[in-house]
């Protein structure tokens, strides 16, 4: 689910974080003890070769992912997924992962959403998948009902949108409405298929799997050729392989670039040290704490609240994330800088990469 997120305006110091936490302390909350364990995720990280991930020895890591970057490339999606799928076939075991990702356009201008989606052409251990989402204009998350005077508008889009390329790859997958939301089914009962990111509206995206590896290559690249000439950023995921392994893979697409993302074990007053681990450019996020909204604002409706440490560029930012907006949409700025006492902006996280 795409969440509401708000961002502290300024870069913090480390200490000033801390201090965040007894502040939250202060009024009732539980905030992360600094001494003890966390889970901090590492993203966009670009590294020059696979070996530079040894700089997190100092730590545990799970959920390694290098991630091939190239933008601006015009090219052949089928060879281009062809050539990763190749290299896959010898390293692939149970726990290896590899997917391609390409954006695609909608057939026609929407209100609700924007003309550009993305899908992933992957591969895992004995089956492929298509996976597709598209990228709605704002966030609406479950249980709000801000745009129900729309909501005729935004099931019909949303619902012409899944179909255009439920289409184009030729998939056993019906629409409905029910309930007030899109909803999409198999026709094929025994195949795993899956729809998240959900909003208040429905799914917006569907993920379909195959026993057949090489069944998606031609229809995702009828879906890639929506984009038309256009260059485009494209990103392959590799999860589970050897350095070795890594290496063959870059010679799928030797000009691009290579970033990590990552999940690492570590207590929390030890974020500086990984963030300097990750310069120039790596990202990492770290939950300070979670309440619900109804402990600080006992009027408004109770939502779930997520306050967070990003790390980047040598600082630090504290984010929000709630699950809806608890008070009317003016009054939100206002207090969370009272929650935070400190200043923020209303900031969602894009859906791409």
């Amino acid at each position: 689910m795409r969440e509401r997120r708000w961002e502290s305006r300024s870069k913090l110091e480390f200490a000033e974080v801390l201090a965040l936490g007894e502040r939250l302390t202060a009024r009732g909350l539980e905030p992360a003890d600094p001494t003890k364990e966390i889970i901090c995720y590492v993203e966009e990280w670009r590294v020059t070769a696979a070996e530079d991930f040894d700089r997190l020895d100092p730590w545990a890591t799970e959920d390694v992912t290098l991630v091939h970057v190239r933008e601006g490339w015009r090219g052949d999606f089928f060879l281009l997924a062809g050539g990763y799928h190749t290299v896959y076939q010898r390293h692939q075991s149970v726990g290896t992962y590899c997917s391609v990702s390409h954006p695609w356009v909608l057939p026609e201008p929407m209100l609700t959403h924007f003309p550009r989606g993305m899908f992933w052409n992957g591969f895992r251990h004995a089956h492929a998948f298509i996976r597709v989402r598209l990228h709605t204009s704002e966030v609406i998350t479950p249980g709000e009902t801000r745009e129900d005077h729309r909501r005729g508008l935004w099931l019909e889009e949303r619902r012409r949108a899944l179909l255009s390329a439920v289409e184009i790859l030729n998939l056993p997958i019906e629409s409905k409405v029910q309930n007030g939301m899109v909803t999409l089914h198999t026709l094929h009962p025994g195949v795993l298929f899956f729809c998240s990111w959900p909003d208040a509206f429905g799914p917006c995206q569907f993920e379909f799997n195959s026993s057949d590896a090489f069944e998606f290559l031609v229809p995702a690249s009828r879906l890639a050729a929506t984009y038309g000439e256009e260059p485009a950023t494209v990103r392959a995921y590799l999860t589970g392989f050897s350095e070795p392994a890594l290496q063959q893979f870059h010679s799928v697409l030797p000009e691009a670039s290579s970033a990590y993302r990552c999940s690492v074990h570590c207590p929390l007053d030890e974020l500086p040290e990984i963030l300097r681990a990750i310069e120039p450019d790596g990202r990492l996020y770290a939950t300070l704490c979670e309440f619900q909204t109804q402990r600080l604002a006992p009027t408004g409706e109770d939502a779930s609240a997520i306050i967070g440490v990003v790390g980047v560029e040598g600082g630090f930012q504290i984010e929000v994330r709630l699950n809806r907006a608890p008070l009317p949409e003016d009054e939100m700025a206002g207090w969370l800088k009272t929650v935070l006492e400190l200043p923020v902006t209303y900031a969602p996280l894009p859906p791409f990469p």
